[in-house]
Order: C-alpha cells, then sequence, then structure tokens
C-alpha cells in the first residue's frame, strides 16, 4: 500500500535480516553437538545477534527520525510494542507447551518442575521482565528459560528506551562520542572474555548484564549513526555479495584456538564494529535484480523475527535429545534437519495465522491516525 507519508523498504536489508535468522536456528542445532566453543560448527553464528541489533539502529533511524513532528514518545512505544510483543508473547506460550518435552539428563530439574511455576515463568516472560537466577526452572541461569533469545529482545527494548527518551535528540557529533565509547567498551570485552568471545548476555547477573549491554549499545547506535551520515550509493547484485560476506563471517571456524583466544575475541570485535557496518550499508544501497529475488528477500524478512523468537523451544528438545541418549553428530544430523524445516514452519505458520492478524488488529484499536501508523510500521520490517 503506497501512502502518502509511507517510505520504501530497504528489501535487502529485509533478506539479510532472514538469511542471519537462519543462520542462528542451524547454529543453534549444531552446538547441541558441541563440546566447546571451540568445535562449534557454523562457529561465530551469534554474532547474527549484533547484526540484529546494527540493522535495527539503522532501520529505526530510517522509520522514526523525521517523525517526531507527528508522534509522541509514547506513540513510539506503542507502535514498537505492536510491532514485537505479539510474538514475543506467541515464542514464551510455546516455550511453555514444550517446555516438559525437554526433560533429560542435562535439565533434570524439568522432571519435577511444578505446573505453577511454569505458568508463571511464563507470564513473567510474556512481559520480557528478566527473571532473577532464582525462578530458574532449567538450569542455564537464563532471563528467560522458557525460551533463551529473549534476551536479545530484551535488550532491544532498551535500546529502543535509550533512543526514544534521549539519543534521538543527539547531535551526529554526540552520537559519534556514544559509538566509539560503545565500541572500545566491546573491544574491551571481547579481548577478556574468558572464552575468547562476545557470547552471552542471556542472564540477570553482572557478568551477563555486562556482555549484553556491550553487544547491545555499540551495533545499535552505529546502525543509527550509519543511518544519519552515510550517503547511499547504488550497488547491483548486493544481496548476493552481502548474502556471501555475512555467511562466510558467521560461518567462519574458530580463530586462534585454545592457546590464543583474545585473537578470535579480537575478530569478533572488528566484525562487529567493521564489517556489518559495510554489510548493512551495500545493502540498503541495493534492490533485488528481479521478480524471484524480491520474493526471496521479502520471504526470508518476513520469517526473520518469527523464527528468531520461536525456534529455540524446538531446540531444547533436540539438545536434550541427544545430551540423554548420547547421539553422535552424523546420526543426530537428520533430525537436526527436521528441527530445522521444523523451525521455518512454524514461524511461517505463527506469521500467518498469528503475528500479522495481530498486528493488524492491534492498529486498528491503537492508533487513531492509520495512515501515519502504516507508514512508520510498514516503512521496515524492523525488529
Amino acid at each position: 500500500m503506497n501512502l502518502p507519508n509511507s517510505k520504501p523498504h530497504y528489501q535487502i536489508l529485509d533478506g539479510l535480516r532472514g538469511i542471519a535468522a537462519l543462520i542462528v536456528v542451524a547454529f543453534h542445532v549444531f552446538e547441541a553437538s558441541a563440546t566447546s566453543h571451540l568445535d562449534q560448527i557454523i562457529n561465530h553464528g551469534y554474532l547474527a545477534v549484533d547484526f540484529f541489533f546494527l540493522l535495527s539502529g539503522f532501520v529505526i533511524g530510517y522509520a522514526y527520525d523525521d517523525r517526531w513532528n507527528k508522534m509522541s514518545v509514547g506513540d513510539f512505544f506503542k507502535r514498537r510494542l505492536v510491532r514485537l510483543q505479539p510474538m514475543v508473547i506467541l515464542g514464551m506460550i510455546i516455550g511453555a507447551i514444550c517446555y516438559y518435552f525437554q526433560d533429560s539428563v542435562i535439565w533434570p530439574m524439568i522432571h519435577d518442575m511444578p505446573v505453577w511455576k511454569v505458568i508463571l515463568v511464563m507470564l513473567v516472560g510474556c512481559t520480557l521482565i528478566p527473571l532473577p537466577v532464582s525462578m530458574d526452572i532449567r538450569g542455564w541461569t537464563e532471563m528467560h528459560p522458557l525460551n533463551g533469545p529473549g534476551w536479545s529482545l530484551f535488550f532491544e527494548y532498551l535500546a529502543n528506551i535509550f533512543y526514544a527518551l534521549f539519543v534521538r535528540k543527539f547531535s551526529k557529533g554526540l552520537l559519534t562520542v556514544l559509538v566509539v565509547l560503545s565500541g572500545l567498551a566491546l573491544i574491551h570485552l571481547a579481548l577478556t572474555s574468558s572464552n575468547g568471545d562476545i557470547i552471552g548476555g542471556w542472564a540477570l547477573q553482572p557478568e551477563q548484564l555486562h556482555i549484553g549491554f556491550a553487544r547491545m549499545c555499540y551495533p545499535f547506535f552505529a546502525g543509527l549513526l550509519l543511518f544519519r551520515v552515510s550517503k547511499i550509493v547504488s550497488v547491483k547484485n548486493a544481496f548476493f555479495w552481502c548474502s556471501l560476506l555475512l555467511i562466510i563471517i558467521l560461518a567462519m571456524p574458530r580463530i586462534g584456538g585454545k592457546e590464543s583466544l583474545w585473537v578470535n575475541g579480537l575478530y569478533d570485535s572488528l566484525i562487529v564494529i567493521f564489517a556489518f557496518p559495510l554489510i548493512v550499508f551495500l545493502g540498503a544501497g541495493g534492490k533485488p535484480e528481479n521478480k524471484f529475488a524480491y520474493k526471496v528477500c521479502k520471504f526470508f524478512g518476513d520469517i526473520s523475527y518469527p523464527i528468531y523468537i520461536t525456534h529455540y523451544p524446538l531446540v531444547y528438545i533436540y539438545t536434550g535429545w541427544i545430551a540423554t541418549n548420547k547421539v553422535p553428530l552424523q546420526d543426530a544430523l537428520p533430525v537436526g534437519v527436521v528441527v530445522f524445516f521444523s523451525a521455518i514452519a512454524l514461524a511461517y505458520g505463527s506469521l500467518k495465522l498469528y503475528d500479522e492478524p495481530v498486528r493488524k488488529w492491534l492498529r486498528k484499536k491503537v492508533f487513531k491516525s492509520p495512515s501515519l501508523t502504516v507508514a512508520a510500521v510498514a516503512a521496515v520490517s524492523e525488529n
């Protein structure tokens, strides 16, 4: 629908977000068979989260920077809740439904967990309020133990709050200072990490909160700065080249090994600080070359958020099965492929049967100015 206030999609960025989301699913499937960070297949798939943050900062600036004379902070928060919260709720519900199927040697506490506590954790999870370790019902200290990836949505919400209340008013110079300081904090985290990477952020503990804020602040605000200072140039075959670069980066084997953990940490920080902004810049300058490419980008973009927020309950089941039965990778892989495509099917069904209808209904109920609402929400499919 072309409305007076609407903005065109960055279709390539939609597609790239979908590519990254699919890699996250594959990363988590292979993670079930890994013995450590060192032998994880698709080793740097965790960096997709940092790519999401950078994409989000870029598209938030694109969608909203020039609309503050037409909307209040409250309006912005309503739009973001309408965009993100329905799938947060569904993801927690799916996590609760799948919970007892995850009973295994790796999570022995599931077996005796009372139903009332699972329901309580689900209800709190639907608000994205992080749970303390004392309310953990799995044993991994996750702030959202029914659906682990909820931690990144928690930080996404914080980034949106910071943007709406303060950072949207920053000059380019002040935003640059914030980005530089955040980049230094990210480098420090990466080089001093005991595991040689920036994995983490999912627990309500000082160390994990430090990781979460470091992983959120640089890419989100760097994405916002990139939007404000860059002049988009036309790039041919942008989806192919950006997808290829993104896949190579995320699938890169572990760098440095056990004896030089800092080398992999340096790789992580340099990728987030330099490579991801480059990919977003190039992707923003491209357009699908034909109808097929357009449909691919649209499909990947449409399922990117649903697949990210619904796939992990399936991975929990898969991980528990492998741990209990000590299934080697070569035997587990066919089941892993089923999990991968089941996650895609679940995401697509969630999108069409739940997310899109619910968001459409909410927009009619919440907003008084439909044209502006659709323009702001449809400008890009932000996560």
